[in-house]
């Protein structure tokens, strides 16, 4: 896990380089109800709002004493950070795997894909089409980032410092891209007007969130099997080990990287969309629910997917369940801490193997 940890270092720096452009978030007011209600998870109880979900892209000013931390809501908020995040994470494993860089360009296409449905139904097409369709096209641009500039970068002998910069590029290219289209005010693809949220063993959550938490396992669970049984998924299960290898053996390493981009943006895209028919959407919307998505990679390990969920649940568990004790703008922090954390005693994450390859 040399690579992955030389890696990190390189992304956070380069984070905290472009700062506020790349990494703003959409903050909630509490207070405004018109604000609250686009992302509300329950209902007005004894003047406190139920805790909405947060994947870092949203902030509940909440304190220690808040009668609204009850142990059923925060373990259903657990499961809803946790399914959008192992989406992002696993796209991202998938991608990361195959061509040993970081795509910071995966962030974009979590804002990419929600604002082609937003597009797509301003343009009257039926609400159910656009979201495939939206699916469909961030496969589609995913695979033309590959063939257009990754894979003439990576014949060119690219170091995987100038694709990470390259991806970088093409982040900031679809984030202003969705803003000179779009705007940068928060837009709405949400289906219906807001409703009070199902009681379910005392936690209150509404049908999306509901949607959000099946769709995200039916989909890693098939990505799962598609990649141990079938025979693309065992071949790009080779090219992730050893490409020179997995050629030597008739596999053609460029195919498979291609799918690899097809499946992981798309998976991008379906996060995004889910998150944006809950909480509505911004084109920076992307990059922190990839930060989390990779810090859900790293701390349950890059080349499991089972190890993937496992860290998207504790930190989705971290981050909600640490609002009791302090304020929930801490919870980037807590995430951050739990990856220095794992970094120093177990770089290689809950469920990786100990690698000994180097960085190419």
């Amino acid at each position: 896990m040399i690579w992955l940890r030389s890696g990190v270092l390189v992304f956070l720096n380069t984070v905290k380089e472009i700062g506020a452009t790349a990494g703003s978030v959409m903050v909630v007011k509490i207070g405004d109800f018109a604000a609250a209600a686009k992302c509300i998870s329950g209902v007005r109880r004894d003047n406190a709002w139920l805790p909405a979900f947060s994947v870092g892209y949203s902030n509940h000013t909440k304190t220690r004493n808040d009668p609204s931390l009850n142990l059923p809501q925060s373990a259903a908020n657990t499961l809803i950070v946790a399914g959008v995040v192992l989406l992002v994470g696993t796209g991202f494993s998938l991608i990361y795997r195959t061509v040993r860089f970081f795509h910071f360009a995966h962030g974009g296409m979590v804002a990419v894909g929600p604002y082609l449905v937003l597009g797509f139904v301003l343009s009257g097409v039926p609400r159910l089409i656009a979201i495939a369709t939206a699916v469909l096209l961030c496969a589609t641009l995913g695979v033309a980032m590959e063939i257009l500039l990754y894979r003439p970068l990576r014949r060119n002998s690219a170091s995987s410092l100038v694709l990470l910069l390259a991806s970088l590029g093409i982040y900031v290219l679809l984030q202003n891209t969705i803003s000179l289209i779009f705007g940068d005010d928060t837009k709405s693809i949400r289906i219906g007007p807001v409703v009070e949220g199902i009681n379910v063993l005392g936690a209150r959550i509404t049908p999306i969130q509901i949607a959000t938490i099946c769709v995200s396992i039916v989909l890693v669970i098939a990505l799962a099997v598609f990649l141990r049984y079938s025979r693309l998924g065992r071949a790009m299960r080779a090219v992730a080990n050893d490409r020179e290898l997995a050629g030597l053996s008739g596999i053609d390493s460029d195919q498979v990287i291609l799918c690899a981009f097809a499946i992981g943006s798309a998976l991008a895209g379906v996060a995004g969309i889910l998150v944006a028919l809950d909480v509505d959407m911004t084109p920076t919307m992307g990059m922190n629910a990839l930060m989390m998505g990779i810090v859900a990679v790293i701390i349950g390990g890059a080349n499991s997917i089972p190890g993937i969920a496992l860290g998207a649940l504790l930190l989705g568990m971290a981050q909600q369940f640490g609002v009791w004790k302090i304020s929930s703008q801490w919870q980037d922090a807590i995430a951050f801490f739990i990856l220095l954390a794992f970094l120093l005693f177990r770089p290689q994450g809950f469920l990786g193997r100990v690698s000994k390859m180097h960085a190419v």
